[in-house]
């Protein structure tokens, strides 16, 4: 267990390193759209670019690792990643922030799933509970600093220096990967899957990117619709593709797996809503109440800091309830913490903010480490890299697609009440829109059974302990 424990302090490293600059350049957002003229709505361009290429380059990812060795992938990932931090940092509009988040991508498509990859091989199933929570542990810090790291140098000195910070911490997770991770791989690797690559590549780059670019004027509608139904078409090519070949790139025969689907399917559907909070709540912070990024990034780090408490009680509550019983009512006590941020106005006391924050980050944290476990429980040791690629795209599908849905939502609302500028209530009631979506995952972990995941969370055993008690007595 120490060793595992060891392989996942390390990878948090990168886990680190991503986290923390999603939610810096969340927090300062407002302060890059208006340093290169644009409006703040349309910088999620900068927040789906990176997403969007994650979510077609992850795919590749477990078979790179098991072609060419995890150590070795996740180590060039890194440098990748860090390098693309030095070109954000470096660029001087739009257009070429857009190109640089997109090569940021890239690094991070192989970096955080291989990484999940090596620590899956490497722990027994009966510890992946607690080794998910020490992989996390630290990976959480980043979004805990990130806000108030983001604001403070986004307000005192310059927002380009919120990416060059990665910097240092690249240098120190190749080092450290280079020392203490086996570059495992696996013997037989079976070919490429290059057709579905390019059908599912295509399928969600053209889906999500006609869906960031409803609204603002950004691109003509026509080419807004033919970009999402070529992606529609794509993705329904990659399905039939996908169903007649045994090394699919994304192996939609792991649906058959409750857990599974549960975990990513349902997870999908959640993370869309709570992916719509970083990009919602810096707006609302410093566009409604007029904060400076500071004072916003000292507030949402809240949420962050109760995501990192849950984690030290993540596996009891588990072992003591369940995976469906911990999924279905958590969803809905998240999706009421999200909603509640449309009750915040300029005169909410800070204390009360805060506390809010921090206790929506706990129950959310709780709810994302079961459905990273559950993703997995039932999933053979073969099919783990296709299931962690697979896991990991639609993580950052949720996460763009939130980003979408949500400046969809504020652009409606603001149709609807003919506002020509950012108001509070726009922002207001788009948290209630995302919270709906967010709680409609309930009705796919409502179908698991009660004893789902049992030998992962650990509940069989406790069970098993009760009777054997009751039976001594």
């Amino acid at each position: 267990m120490r060793s595992a424990v060891l392989t996942a302090l390390i990878i948090a490293t990168a886990l680190f390193m991503e986290n923390m600059d999603g939610t810096v350049i969340s927090t300062s957002l407002p302060a890059i759209a208006l340093d290169l003229h644009q409006d703040p709505i349309v910088l999620k361009l900068a927040l789906t670019s990176y997403m969007l290429t994650l979510a077609v380059f992850i795919p590749a990812s477990g078979w790179v690792a098991d072609r060419f060795g995890a150590r070795t992938v996740f180590c060039s990932a890194i440098v990748i990643f860090t390098l693309g931090s030095i070109l954000c940092g470096a660029s001087s509009s739009l257009s070429t922030l857009i190109a640089a988040r997109v090569f940021q991508g890239l690094g991070g498509a192989m970096m955080v799933p291989v990484g999940r990859l090596v620590l899956l091989r490497s722990v027994a199933k009966s510890d992946l509970v607690s080794a998910m929570a020490y992989l996390t542990v630290p990976a959480l810090l980043g979004p805990v600093a990130g806000p108030p790291l983001g604001g403070f140098i986004t307000t005192y000195f310059h927002w380009r220096w919120i990416f060059w910070i990665n910097v240092p911490i690249g240098i120190l997770g190749v080092l450290l990967s280079l020392r203490f991770i086996q570059n495992l791989r696996e013997e037989a690797v079976p070919r490429f899957d290059f057709k579905g690559f390019v059908l599912s590549g295509v399928g969600l780059l053209s889906l999500i990117s006609g869906l960031s670019m409803i609204g603002r004027g950004i691109s003509p509608y026509w080419l807004v619709a033919a970009m999402i139904a070529i992606g529609v078409l794509s993705l329904a090519a990659y399905v039939r593709h996908a169903n007649g070949k045994p090394d699919a790139i994304l192996d939609l025969k792991l649906l058959k797996i409750p857990t599974f689907f549960a975990g990513v399917i349902g997870g999908l559907l959640f993370r869309t809503g709570i992916g719509a909070m970083p990009f919602l709540l810096p707006l609302l912070l410093q566009v409604g109440f007029g904060l400076t990024p500071f004072a916003s990034g000292s507030l949402t780090f809240a949420t962050a800091a109760g995501a990192l408490l849950m984690k030290f009680t993540a596996s009891t509550a588990l072992r003591w309830f369940g995976f469906r019983q911990t999924l279905v009512f958590n969803c809905l006590i998240s999706g009421a913490f999200l909603a509640a941020c449309a009750l915040f106005t300029p005169s909410t006391p800070h204390w009360l903010l805060l506390l809010t924050l921090l206790t929506g980050g706990f129950f959310r944290s709780l709810q994302f480490t079961a459905l990273n476990a559950i993703s997995y429980a039932d999933v053979d040791s073969p099919q783990m890299s296709r299931a962690t690629s697979f896991a990991s795209v639609s993580q950052q599908m949720s996460g763009a697609v939130g980003v979408a849905v949500a400046a969809m939502c504020v652009e409606a609302i603001q149709v609807g009440f003919g506002d020509t500028e950012l108001m509070v209530r726009d922002l207001s009631l788009a948290f209630v829109l995302v919270a709906i979506v967010s709680s409609l995952s309930v009705f796919i972990f409502a179908q698991l059974k009660p004893d789902a995941g049992a030998a992962v969370s650990g509940r069989m055993i406790a069970t098993s302990e009760k009777r054997a008690t009751a039976a001594a007595e």
